[in-house]
């Protein structure tokens, strides 16, 4: 969603930024910027705290309305887990989901992102049309290589060629020892001698790494994006997160609801449960961590000249992590996508007019909202679950929200 040239510029005072202190954050288009404009909207944000968007730096888009296998079967890997799926294609209600158009299924696997804070995805599929849509919910990485995996499908680029013609300074995406067993175990070292390991390569997974392959991903500046969620439910475990991290070399992603967590804030609470990475670690895992894996170089931050997409929830815990790490998509106070609010309470609702956004009034997870209209449509909002469209949402405005 782009904002119209004539639009002023929004100040919002009052908030604590996360991981600095309270002062006015001016947006200009969609970029933060060092000064306000003269015609400069005044957001009153006291009580709150301004936390960059969240980057998911893994997923599938098209894939979040289809049922998942039934049961809680581990697999040894993931390659047994789509033989194990394929007899799933035939199921009626795995059938109706893939009948919806992909362009249809690939907007709801941006709304629900957007849903959950999140403002700019990892796909790691193939380009679609759709995605270049000014109407997209999120942001999406582009112009990057991937491939699927060492051993197949026979789905997506090949691998050697992929990695060839992807430039070095973009991301080259592969899904990597996904699994417990042997074939897992033996990936990296595969990949290292195609000569496919280099500090652009970014391996999705990485469970049946060991401790000397984490280090040779260390040693030569490659990244591994942690999917937990994912991990836990097809393969019974994950790996251990905090080498990667304290080197600077890890990502989160929520991989599709095919396999995988709800949403990102899902596998944000989930792992603050588990308590290996503090949550200041874990928002960093999707936010300036993910934007250096994903080579996003004005993303992740709340500076000047960084992208103006923002979540804003209230203050009310110590920490600054901890006032975002551990809640629901429900408890956001506002989404802000390329300086716009697209997503918030409905005492934002002078902020939207005032950006000249068309809303409409939704309830998500049983709390009134108000959602860009172009992000989405009845049938688009009927596809997400804890997701429904309302007449009318009441909602009293704060006294001089606006000044």
């Amino acid at each position: 969603m782009r904002g119209p040239a004539l639009l002023p510029g929004f100040t919002l005072t009052g908030a604590r930024l996360a991981g600095a202190g309270r002062a006015p954050l001016h947006l200009r288009g969609d970029r933060i910027v060092a000064r306000a404009s003269i015609r400069s909207v005044s957001v009153d944000l006291r009580d709150h705290v301004i936390f960059p968007g969240l980057i998911n730096a893994h997923e599938h888009l098209q894939v979040n309305n289809v049922p998942p296998l039934p049961g809680d079967a581990v697999f040894p890997s993931a390659y047994d887990w789509i033989d194990a799926f394929q007899a799933h294609f035939a199921d009626p209600a795995t059938v109706a989901s893939l009948a919806v158009p992909k362009a249809r299924r690939m907007r709801h696997g941006g709304l629900k992102n957007l849903l959950a804070g999140v403002t700019f995805v990892a796909h790691h599929d193939p380009w679609h049309p759709v995605l270049d849509g000014p109407d997209f919910p999120v942001g999406v990485l582009r112009d990057h290589g991937w491939s699927y995996a060492v051993h197949g499908p026979a789905y997506g680029p090949p691998l050697r060629a992929s990695f060839a013609a992807t430039p070095f300074g973009m991301p080259w995406m592969i899904h990597l020892a996904e699994g417990t067993d042997d074939v897992a175990a033996n990936e990296l070292g595969e990949l290292d001698r195609m000569g496919c390991l280099a500090a652009n390569t970014v391996l999705i997974h990485g469970v049946g790494m060991g401790a000397r392959d984490i280090a040779r991903v260390i040693e030569v500046g490659a990244a591994v994006v942690w999917c937990p969620g994912s991990n836990h439910r097809l393969l019974g475990r994950s790996l251990d997160p905090r080498p990667l991290q304290a080197a600077g070399r890890l990502a989160l992603g929520s991989d599709s609801r095919l396999s995988g967590a709800r949403d990102l804030l899902e596998e944000l609470r989930t792992e603050a449960a588990r308590a290996e990475l503090d949550g200041e670690a874990l928002l960093g895992l999707a936010t300036a961590d993910a934007a250096r894996v994903l080579r996003l170089p004005a993303r992740g931050r709340i500076d000047p000249g960084y992208a103006a997409d923002l979540v804003i929830v209230e203050d009310r815990r110590a920490g600054s992590a901890d006032n975002l790490v551990g809640l629901s998509r429900a408890d956001l106070r506002a989404v802000v996508r390329d300086g716009l609010p697209c997503l918030a309470d409905p005492d934002f609702a002078p902020w939207f007019d005032a950006a000249k956004v068309d809303t409409m009034s939704v309830m998500l997870d049983g709390k009134p909202k108000l959602l860009a209209r172009a992000f989405a449509d009845a049938e688009l909002l009927a596809m997400e679950p804890g997701l429904d469209p309302v007449t009318t949402v009441r909602g009293a405005r704060r006294a001089g929200e606006f000044a």
